[in-house]
């Protein structure tokens, strides 16, 4: 894979965990789902990745011919029972899974300081807090933009980011997702966004 591959493929990947965890999914990105616009890799990338792919194909092949409307509605109503409750069973936040920080605590400033420090602030569209999964992950999807675009300091960014935050967290996320719901659709994400988090960290170890 040629270096503008690769980095259309990492912001690809990013876009699809953030569309598939900071809300219920739009009928949109369902509907690209559905009609074969999100590609998945034709060969192995790692365990977890390669699971999630099947996953999500699956589920693809599972709601073909489908409504779109119909299959976000009821993604949009385990996503609200899975994440949004009352008294949801997973809570997608960095700080709720960090036993060093308190949930929504001092540990929020950490993560905001962090997006402060490479000249970034969360978009409006992501009104949750800085610690939300979503929000970490259109920071990380920031860095391997100015990458792309030659910006080799923001390597180092990447490194110091996945090894104070996303590396502490991600894995029992997914866990708990997996073990909460058994919609393919958000099985499949947990595995992919698991996966995504280990593959950076593999591939920043080599930058930097």
């Amino acid at each position: 894979m040629d270096e503008t591959a690769l980095y259309d493929a990492r912001i690809e990947l990013v876009d699809y965990a953030i569309d598939t965890f900071w809300d219920a999914p739009r009928e949109t990105f369902v509907s690209n789902l559905l009609s074969g616009e999100v590609r998945t890799p034709g060969e192995a990338v790692s365990p977890d990745l390669d699971e999630g792919f099947a996953g999500l194909e699956r589920f693809v092949e599972a709601n073909q011919g489908r409504d779109a409307e119909a299959v976000r509605d009821e993604l949009a109503t385990e996503y609200t029972r899975v994440f949004v409750g009352p008294r949801p069973p997973v809570l997608a936040h960095e700080t709720y899974y960090r036993e060093d920080r308190d949930f929504l605590g001092e540990g929020l400033a950490e993560v905001s300081a962090s997006y402060a420090a490479a000249g970034w602030s969360p978009p409006e569209a992501y009104p949750e807090e800085d610690d939300h999964l979503a929000v970490e992950l259109a920071f990380l999807r920031h860095l391997v933009d100015r990458q792309r675009r030659g910006d080799e300091e923001t390597f180092g960014y990447e490194r110091v980011f996945l090894d104070e935050h996303l590396l502490h967290w991600i894995d029992a996320f997914a866990d708990d997702v997996l073990a909460e719901t058994d919609e393919p659709f958000y099985r499949a994400g947990a595995k992919v966004v698991a996966g995504l988090v280990e593959f950076e960290d593999e591939l920043v170890a080599q930058m930097v």
